[in-house]
C-alpha cells in the first residue's frame, strides 16, 4: 500500500508533498474532506505500535482541551483521532509495510530513502 493522510488546508503537508514529489501510484486522503476509518486507523496503528505515536501534541485542541494535564491511554488516543482530524500527526505516509509519521526533517529524510 502507498498512501498518504494529509490536510490539503496545511502548508507543512503542502510543502512536504511538494518535496517529495510522490509517483502517482500514490493514494491521498485529506483528512478533512475524508475521515479517517476506524479500519485505517486501526492499521496505522499496527505499523507503528502505538496510536499515541500518531498522535499531535502541537495541536490546538490538544492545548484548549488542556490534554496534557490527563493521564491519557492508548484507547483515549484512539478515540481522539477518531473524533478529531486535527489529532492526527501529519502527514502519515505508508509506503508496503513502513509508516512515516509527522513533518520533522529526520522523518521526511526517511521517506525519500524509502522510495
Amino acid at each position: 500500500m502507498k498512501k498518504v493522510y494529509y490536510l490539503k488546508t496545511c502548508s507543512t503537508c503542502i510543502r512536504i508533498l511538494k518535496e517529495l514529489n510522490l509517483p502517482s501510484d500514490f493514494i491521498l486522503q485529506d483528512i478533512k474532506t475524508e475521515e479517517i476509518t476506524v479500519k485505517q486507523l486501526e492499521e496505522m496503528h499496527a505499523l507503528s505500535g502505538s496510536y499515541e505515536a500518531l498522535f499531535s501534541k502541537r495541536s490546538k485542541l490538544y492545548k484548549e482541551m488542556d490534554l496534557k494535564n490527563q493521564d491519557l491511554t492508548e484507547r483515549d488516543y484512539k478515540n481522539y483521532i477518531l473524533e478529531h482530524y486535527t489529532f492526527l500527526s501529519r502527514p502519515v505516509i505508508i509506503i508496503d509495510n513502513n509508516i512515516f509519521i509527522g513533518n520533522s526533517k529526520k522523518t521526511v529524510e526517511a521517506i525519500k530513502a524509502a522510495l
